[in-house]
């Protein structure tokens, strides 16, 4: 069987993989981070891009939105074209007092209600594991780079967006929810796909959205450009 959502020749993609949701910001990461970046996906406009930073060879490519649609792309990126590690770079919301409009917020693991694992692999773990090799060169880097606003802990994925949907009666039940840091929708598909595919995932995210600051609005194009610390943070992990 052939991938059918990325139509890719299979050493055009690098084994360590970016992935925001947005293929516009992995179009963005291509065109000002990476050197020699070319485009190996276009299929549904689920834009790729294989380059280099600093000299290591990156893929960068969008997954869409919510747990359905990046367990597609991680498990076709770790099944078919043998990618080992995937960072996700994203967007989230604020459920900390701690976690501030634009902190970044490095993930322990993610917590859901989804059916996602129990119809991936029969099972009923609500709270999946993110890959502590990964976290610990990512902790390394941003001391390194002198980074004082990551925040690390769990995170909860949603299967509805936070902003429009009435989420807390969800948060209110969830075991872990005085530790939450933020909300999301994809990390629990993507740490899921990689533990039954044997590779490692992490994610990155940063605050876009919080109830503690009502007054502080990202707008869509800051959303799009201005995580530049996230996304220069997992690219110098990536190189160690």
């Amino acid at each position: 069987m052939e991938p059918v959502h990325i139509v890719a020749e299979k050493d055009s993609i690098a084994p360590i993989v970016l992935l925001p949701g947005d293929p516009l910001r992995a179009k963005y990461i291509a065109e000002n981070f990476l050197e020699d970046a070319v485009l190996v996906n276009s299929v549904r406009n689920m834009l790729g891009f294989t380059g280099y930073y600093k000299g290591v060879r990156v893929t960068v490519m969008g997954s869409g939105m919510g747990v359905a649609s990046v367990g597609i792309y991680a498990y076709e990126l770790y099944h078919f074209y043998n990618v080992e590690k995937i960072i996700r770079i994203g967007s989230s919301g604020s459920l900390n007092p701690n976690a501030k409009i634009l902190d970044v917020v490095l993930s322990t693991g993610a917590y859901s209600e989804s059916s996602f694992e129990n119809t991936l692999i029969k099972c009923e773990d609500s709270f999946i594991e993110s890959s502590n090799e990964l976290n610990k060169v990512i902790l390394d880097t941003a001391k390194e780079l002198n980074i004082t606003n990551l925040k690390y802990g769990p995170t909860y994925t949603s299967d509805v967006f936070d902003v429009y949907c009435d989420i807390t009666p969800l948060i209110e039940r969830c075991p872990i929810k005085d530790d939450l840091m933020c909300v999301e929708m994809e990390g629990f598909g993507l740490m899921h796909i990689a533990a039954y595919c044997k590779k490692q995932a992490s994610m990155l995210a940063t605050i876009v959205d919080s109830k503690y600051e009502p007054d502080v609005i990202v707008s869509p194009e800051d959303r799009e450009t201005s995580l530049n610390t996230m996304i220069t943070l997992a690219l110098e992990s990536i190189i160690k």
